[in-house]
């Protein structure tokens, strides 16, 4: 592999660069975490008790949120949603059991009492419109603010 002339690096292979991204703490979780703040609410974050370890949560008020990248949940009609065009017999198995897994925790959550929200990656983007999503999900849950 050739090195990068500018700066002497050879560049990444697509193992390295998928090595490097994040399932916890990535920007669009810390994105709607801080807007849900903003906002006057408290919650826990990664509850490991609950089906699918929701990544954001109130037990209290029965409420959870997961924050889904598009990409690697195939957010319909979504323009960062894209199938790789390369190895396809891996990727569409894999992102057809993220999308069951997803549904199947939102389920158990629900058979559970709590009402779960989707927040998409692409909707972390303006955070006037996430605010407003929040605001109006969290108001059907009386009494809490």
């Amino acid at each position: 592999m050739m090195a990068n002339r500018s700066t002497g690096r050879k560049p990444l292979l697509k193992s390295q660069i998928m090595a490097r991204i994040r399932s916890r703490d990535t920007r669009p979780e810390r994105v709607t975490r801080s807007v849900l703040h903003s906002l006057g609410y408290r919650f826990r974050i990664h509850v490991r008790s609950l089906p699918g370890s929701p990544d954001i949560a109130i037990k209290r008020r029965r409420v959870a949120i997961f924050v889904h990248g598009c990409f690697w949940h195939m957010h319909e009609g979504c323009p960062l949603a894209r199938m790789p065009k390369r190895n396809l017999a891996y990727w569409q198995p894999k992102f057809s059991r993220n999308i069951a897994r997803d549904g199947l925790r939102r389920l158990e959550l629900e058979r559970q009492g709590f009402r779960v929200l989707v927040v998409w990656e692409c909707q972390t983007e303006q955070r006037e419109i996430l605010a407003v999503k929040l605001r109006e999900f969290m108001d059907g849950v009386s009494g809490y603010l």
